[in-house]
């Protein structure tokens, strides 16, 4: 039952629950009581526990899915601040995890005028395109598309199980800077099942362009995040 204070009772409500959560009475993944069963135990309206799981939901505690239920989000294994850059590998490996690689396709295609203008070349030949799935304790978190002009790396080799940016200053290019889109999504008819996604499951996509300290655009990379498995912040200064 709530205890009544001076605060609003759907604040009670949502820290009555997180409480739970972190303590273990309800566990990742799983299904809360039904609304009139949890409005029967914390002794309070519908309409104050929906306000509340609204909330909750909004903040990635809880997730409802139509017609089944409210049930606990997992935690996410990694988090990292988005300014930050490193690889996939850095990341996964900060998590204390063991990063994997399970390679999809590994192509050298001819470049096209398209990526002349994307990679600011007036002309290269060939593109290197590699499409993988990355790992953490062997179980798929991330599926990437990277794109790289071969001139920066005369010697790839492919399906070579190594980070790109090690590669890359191996033969003398360093990443400096990368800008960043980021678009959350749905469920992706393709992306989603490589990943073991419940169709529940979002997606965060990080869409970059990665530069050397000379200003070149170096490598171009499509990223998909498991929305329960990692999670950005950005540090905000005022100016």
């Amino acid at each position: 039952m709530i205890k009544a204070d001076h605060r609003p009772l759907y604040l009670q409500v949502i820290d009555k629950i997180k409480m739970d959560i972190e303590t273990g009475n309800y566990e990742a993944g799983e299904r809360l009581p039904s609304e009139f069963e949890l409005s029967k135990q914390l002794g309070i309206s519908r309409a104050t526990l929906r306000e509340a799981l609204r909330i909750l939901e909004d903040e990635g505690i809880i997730t409802r899915r139509h017609g089944v239920g409210t049930f606990v989000c997992s935690k996410p294994l990694f988090t990292s601040g988005i300014e930050e850059l490193f690889s996939v590998t850095e990341m996964i490996k900060r998590g204390n995890q063991n990063p994997g690689t399970i390679f999809l396709s590994s192509n050298i295609n001819p470049a096209t005028s398209d990526d002349w203008e994307k990679f600011h070349l007036d002309e290269f030949d060939d593109l290197i395109v590699v499409e993988r799935v990355r790992t953490a304790d062997e179980e798929p978190v991330v599926y990437c598309l990277d794109k790289i002009p071969k001139l920066y790396l005369p010697n790839y080799t492919s399906r070579e199980d190594q980070s790109i940016f090690d590669r890359l200053e191996k033969e003398g290019t360093t990443i400096s800077y990368a800008i960043t889109q980021i678009e959350p999504i749905g469920y992706h008819e393709s992306v989603s099942d490589i990943l073991n996604c419940d169709p529940e499951t979002s997606l965060l996509v990080l869409k970059q362009m990665h530069y050397d300290d000379r200003e070149r655009p170096i490598l171009y990379s499509i990223n998909y995040f498991r929305s329960d498995k990692f999670k950005f912040h950005v540090l905000r200064k005022r100016v």
